[in-house]
């Protein structure tokens, strides 16, 4: 959000000198430019503003110090955050159809590349996650594995195969489909979309105890939405 408004991709308000005007909490943001200038949360002793500091964080969409924020106040209950964000790109893809011995056609066909980023201070929820979802490829099918390192974060890209698109042309771009195991052992259910993912990840997430606390945007359904975030207490 900060990014857009002084690159000319959002209205920004200036006063008759010039100077640039921003309609927020004004001693709330000397901790949002703090955190920005070092990366590092540092909160005065005592600090009681968490909720309008959050809330600011979320307007100017600042995700790393959202997630810091979240840490803070589930480590205060010894809770658990969870946060997601998806997201889709549509491509072109040019291929080589063969035709006849000698012969190949110039094809193209429309693809939406999927993805999601995950984050979860509980390491065992998202090791549960992982068990739950399952990679579809030219490799055979696999789980998806965390990232290393703590906090641990999960990043999923999945391409469904358009009718239009010859497996092997899908098997060579190493595209990858995306599906939900059946915990009780039925058949596994595909995940086409963002939607279907967010429907296994809520379904999943308040089986273990979180519950949801923010959507983004606001007014967005659900399922519809480009982030989530649900903590356990």
């Amino acid at each position: 959000m900060l990014g857009a408004m002084f690159t000319g991709r959002l209205p920004l308000a200036r006063d008759g000198r010039g100077r640039c005007f921003i309609d927020r909490d004004g001693r709330v943001f000397r901790h949002v430019l703090n955190f920005l200038r070092s990366d590092t949360l540092d909160l005065p002793r005592g600090f009681g503003e968490l909720a309008l500091l959050r809330r600011e964080a979320d307007f100017y969409q600042i995700r790393p110090l959202m997630e810091a924020l979240g840490r803070l106040e589930v480590g205060a209950t010894g809770g658990a955050l969870l946060s997601a964000e998806v997201d889709r790109q549509a491509r072109t893809l040019h291929f080589n159809l063969k035709r006849a011995p000698e012969t190949y056609e110039l094809c193209a066909c429309a693809v939406t590349v999927f993805s999601a980023r995950l984050f979860c201070t509980s390491a065992p929820f998202l090791q549960l996650l992982c068990r739950r979802l399952s990679y579809r490829g030219r490799d055979g099918a696999a789980p998806p594995q965390p990232d290393p390192g703590r906090p641990p974060r999960l990043r999923l890209e999945w391409t469904p195969r358009p009718d239009e698109l010859p497996p092997e042309q899908y098997g060579k771009q190493r595209y990858r489909e995306l599906s939900a195991v059946d915990p009780l052992g039925g058949p596994p259910r595909d995940v086409p979309d963002t939607s279907a993912l967010l429907e296994e990840l809520l379904a999943l997430a308040l089986a273990e105890g979180f519950r949801l606390d923010a959507v983004s945007p606001v007014d967005a359904a659900v399922l519809d939405a480009c982030s989530l975030r649900l903590v356990r207490h």
